[in-house]
């Protein structure tokens, strides 16, 4: 991966790391790396844990970039939370998956969408 798409990451991450703060979210883990994937931020809204994947463009050139957040992408989230939940003992909780979509062209206005329980576990759990 590029050092610019790197750095475009990270600038989303930041953004929505403080879009969940506003919002009173709790961020409990970044970055949460497994060899299975990784998941963008694990957060606390009320008494759901929430994993978050944050996609980041600075065009629609290729479409929304939450439209990225594959089938296949899901599945990888999926496991890997499923790994976070087990390593912490935090089966019993209730847990969502959100997908925050931020457009940061390189000039003009920051959109930042927030979609909440974007999908639904793809093992079912």
């Amino acid at each position: 991966m590029s050092e610019a798409r790197i750095t475009l990451g990270k600038q989303g991450e930041d953004l929505a790391a403080h879009h969940l703060i506003k919002l009173g979210f709790s961020i409990l883990a970044r970055n949460y790396r497994q060899k299975i994937g990784e998941i963008d931020i694990i957060a606390r809204d009320g008494n759901c844990l929430v994993f978050v994947e944050v996609k980041t463009r600075k065009t629609l050139r290729f479409g929304q970039p939450f439209e990225a957040v594959t089938t296949k992408k899901q599945a990888q989230l999926t496991r890997v939370a499923l790994d976070y939940l087990n390593r912490n003992k935090l089966l019993d909780q209730p847990a969502r998956f959100d997908v925050i979509s931020i457009l940061l062209p390189d000039k003009g206005k920051v959109a930042i969408e927030h979609i909440p329980n974007c999908f639904e576990s793809v093992s079912g759990w």
